[in-house]
């Protein structure tokens, strides 16, 4: 996701280094009150969002309004430019300054420096029908009567050159309505963020909520929940999500983060979850709870899990994310494939998943990795090639294949460390040194990820995650005392391991106390 350092109420005034509309760094700095946007969520006519938007003083620079065509984490074109509609500017008179729609996503301003308003309509993304790149659900906006969600790429663009540039958001919502978000509250009904980046980092929820509340052993946790007949509330959650909470604070070695927000929507679809910084939001189909529990955990405990990758170890590409045209990183591998294998092994660690069930969890991911997926497409070009059409059928086996290889790697480290060192202590020591404000380089992170651990680990990278050979899934697993059967894909403990076996073993099941 994009990854930003703690909110900061900045002053009215601030410096900020401006980036182009490519999200390229200039070298020149201006000053810059934040950007203002207001949207009239008592007008909810037409599923669409009324926004006007308020800029600072303007100039031949700032010549674009630009719209998303992608946004972090959803490895998907998006192209919000479809959904806009009556997009105005205005001088300080009233009179209209020209403004022509570009592309897709961009709008050309006619004398900007004397722009003082800008309004436009743009249609919620759930219920418009578009000809092709339907947005997922989690990521998109959804606009009834009772409720709201939005997620900041489908709803706010920025100016060319002012994506680094603070923003306020003035939400107008009827005075019953309750608001989820990670943002920061500044007054009545309006939000800061330092920059387009955390608008689009934080999804906003609002309507007839739930709430509930937990501090985990120092962060605090809200819970916000829409359910459209009432029969999920957030307190339900919570109570579900407590143990989970502390394994991650246990298999971590403390959360490093000091708030965290889950916003959860139950209505008639299912479609996953979408990871931030600093919150999660889900969209799954209204049942009763105990029906949804199991799943449910099970994707918290990944989308929590993006707190370490890509909060505290992420590139340059995520770090600064292109708005304008979809870039690649190579490290999926890092992002999805080690959180969703940290998800299952935390909870596995610290009881809320037997042993059985987490090798039934490998199981399938095995089937469906060699079942529906190319065997022949490595981690890396599963990377490379997401944003495409083809890309996009493969996407899925990141979390299938790309959770097998962190599995191996784990093994592979705790051999060459004697038992002392797993993957989650490699995690935990490249979040320290990296962290919320510096990224590595995307090209070169293979050759950093060596020197953090061991020589050897680069032939691991270049077979298994540059390279699409097949997975050593019996070998690596017997190093533990673990037999995998490849005739009928079960796993079974062996009952007289060796010494080492068991010594191995022993570390890689560590329980965490949840206590």
């Amino acid at each position: 996701m994009t990854i930003k350092a703690t909110i900061k109420i900045w002053c009215i005034a601030v410096i900020v280094t401006l980036y182009s509309c490519s999200s390229t760094k200039e070298s020149s700095k201006q000053e810059h009150l934040p950007v203002s946007f207001s949207v009239n969520l008592m007008d909810r006519s037409n599923d669409t969002y009324k926004v006007t938007v308020i800029p600072p003083k303007l100039d031949t620079n700032n010549n674009i309004f630009q719209f998303a065509s992608t946004a972090p984490g959803t490895y998907q074109v998006m192209d919000i430019g479809r959904y806009v509609s009556n997009f105005k500017a205005l001088d300080k008179d009233g009179n209209e300054i020209a403004t022509e729609q570009i592309s897709t996503n961009q709008f050309h301003l006619g004398h900007p420096e004397n722009i003082v308003k800008i309004t436009y309509n743009i249609a919620e993304t759930w219920d418009t029908p578009v000809s092709k790149d339907n947005i997922y659900l989690m990521c998109g906006t959804s606009i009834e009567n009772d409720h709201t969600l939005i997620n900041g790429q489908a709803v706010f663009g920025y100016f060319k050159g002012m994506q680094n540039t603070p923003i306020s958001i003035r939400l107008d919502y009827p005075e019953q309505w309750q608001i989820g978000t990670a943002l920061t509250k500044t007054a009545d009904h309006t939000y800061y963020a330092e920059d387009y980046d955390m608008v689009v980092d934080s999804p906003i929820l609002l309507g007839n909520l739930t709430t509930a509340s937990v501090n985990v052993q120092g962060t605090n946790v809200d819970i916000y929940t829409y359910s459209k007949t009432g029969l999920i509330a957030s307190e339900q959650i919570l109570e579900s999500m407590k143990n989970m909470l502390l394994s991650a604070s246990g298999f971590l070695n403390g959360l490093p983060v000091k708030n965290y927000t889950f916003l959860f929507h139950f209505e008639d679809k299912t479609n996953g979850a979408w990871e931030h910084s600093y919150s999660s939001e889900y969209i799954y189909k209204e049942d009763d709870w105990s029906k949804l529990e199991p799943q449910i955990l099970d994707v918290a405990a990944h989308e929590f899990f993006h707190v370490v990758t890509p909060l505290n170890i992420h590139s340059e590409i995520v770090d600064q994310f292109n708005f304008v045209s979809p870039v690649a990183s190579r490290h999926l591998w890092l992002y999805e494939g080690t959180t969703e294998w940290a998800a299952h092994m935390m909870l596995f660690r610290s009881g809320q998943k037997s042993i059985t069930d987490y090798f039934k969890t490998l199981e399938k991911k095995i089937t469906v990795s060699t079942k529906y997926y190319n065997p022949d497409l490595s981690l890396v070009d599963l990377s490379l090639t997401s944003y495409s059409p083809e890309g996009q059928k493969q996407y899925g086996n990141i979390y299938m294949k790309g959770a097998l290889v962190a599995g191996l790697l784990d093994i592979k480290l705790l051999e060459l460390s004697d038992g002392k060192t797993g993957y989650i202590d490699v995690n935990n020591k490249l979040a320290k040194a990296y962290g919320p404000n510096t990224p590595f380089d995307d090209t070169t992170f293979f050759e950093t990820f060596v020197k953090a651990t061991y020589p050897e680990i680069e032939s691991f990278l270049n077979e298994y995650i540059k390279s699409a050979n097949p997975l050593p899934i019996k070998a690596y697993y017997a190093k533990i005392g673990i037999d995998y059967n490849e005739d009928n894909n079960t796993f079974s403990v062996m009952e007289q391991p060796t010494a080492q076996q068991l010594k191995l073993r022993t570390k890689w099941m560590q329980p965490i106390s949840i206590n």
